[in-house]
């Protein structure tokens, strides 16, 4: 059955509203959620909702963003992320008809080896840890330049002789101007729960890193720079932080720093992309919630920066991103995707 905007719009809100109610306080857990498999989103920031852009890479942010137009394209992610920790995984999209389309993906995040010990701390050996995203991507258009989105996904973690699955659901709706180059979307991500707690009981399941985000995309006219603007963390507007009380020791006790600014500042991801051709791009992101929680530690001055870049070579898009939340730990991330038809050209 064809819904209408304000039907799609209220089916996520209503979600994400019961389980506001419900919530507790605390700290969630499957935080890996939170990191963005695509080249071209960590480079603005590391959350983008907004982007259009030829990358099937990008439907892992908003499920809206997946259209016909992804027919037989294949995107492969891999990141360096900090210490011994590797992520990569892989998504495969198809048109169904001119106006709905599906995807499949799967995420791995590998953590690498571990020392494992008993209580006393005698060392057993080693364990090593991972996490895996198996999704599925469904896409519609519900009227001229408004299109919604489902996402699908099984969690599965495993850390050493331990595991615990989680069922969640992404919903989204995007729309967007070609005409302005204006996107407009809202999602509600992480809708869902553990449904196998690590020691095999089903009591005091960790719950899923939910969200609620809003994003706002647009070129200046016909010049080659696009603004980017997301807002995400919207179901808790409170965003404290600690520093060290003597910024020149982080080994001194923490304070706590909140203000609405602070809060306001938290809550936002700032993008700018400069785009000298239909397939090129070089795009800056900061992201004040990454700096102000690196805060307790020795961070640089690139620290809440990233950088990214991409362009598109004959039938393969390519794109790349760095990243360094604090000295000594730079993230860098690699993307490749490219459309199964045009290389049989």
């Amino acid at each position: 059955m064809r819904v209408t905007i304000h039907r799609y719009i209220s089916l996520v809100v209503a979600l994400a509203a019961t389980i506001a109610a419900t919530a507790q306080d605390g700290t969630t857990a499957y935080q890996f959620l939170n990191v963005s498999p695509s080249a071209h989103v960590y480079g603005l920031g590391g959350h983008n909702i907004t982007l259009i852009d030829d990358d099937i890479n990008l439907v892992e942010q908003n499920p809206a963003l997946l259209g016909p137009e992804f027919d037989h394209q294949v995107g492969v992610n891999y990141m360096k992320y900090i210490g011994s920790t590797n992520f990569m995984g892989a998504r495969y999209g198809q048109g169904i008809n001119e106006h709905s389309a599906f995807a499949v993906g799967i995420q791995y995040y590998g953590y690498g080896n571990m020392t494992e010990t008993d209580p006393e701390g005698t060392v057993l050996g080693k364990f090593s840890a991972s996490d895996i995203n198996f999704n599925v991507t469904y896409s519609h258009d519900i009227a001229t330049n408004i299109r919604g989105g489902i996402t699908l996904k099984y969690l599965y973690s495993k850390y050493g002789d331990f595991s615990a699955g989680a069922i969640a659901a992404d919903l989204g709706v995007n729309v967007y101007n070609p005409e302005s180059e204006l996107s407009l979307s809202l999602v509600a991500k992480n809708l869902g729960g553990q449904v196998k707690k690590f020691n095999g009981t089903h009591d005091s399941k960790d719950r899923l890193p939910w969200d609620i985000q809003i994003g706002y995309s647009q070129r200046f006219g016909t010049s080659p720079f696009r603004l980017h603007i997301t807002a995400y963390n919207l179901r808790k507007w409170s965003l404290p932080y600690y520093e060290p009380a003597d910024k020149n020791n982080t080994n001194s006790d923490l304070v706590k720093k909140e203000s609405f600014g602070s809060n306001f500042m938290r809550h936002l991801v700032l993008g700018l992309e400069f785009l000298p051709n239909d397939n090129m791009y070089v795009g800056i992101g900061y992201n004040h919630k990454v700096r102000t929680d690196m805060s307790r530690y020795q961070r640089g001055m690139l620290s809440g920066l990233s950088l990214g870049a991409g362009m598109k070579v004959k039938a393969f898009g390519f794109g790349i991103a760095l990243a360094q939340p604090h000295t000594g730990a730079t993230t860098f991330m690699l993307n490749l995707n490219t459309t199964l038809g045009e290389l049989l050209k």
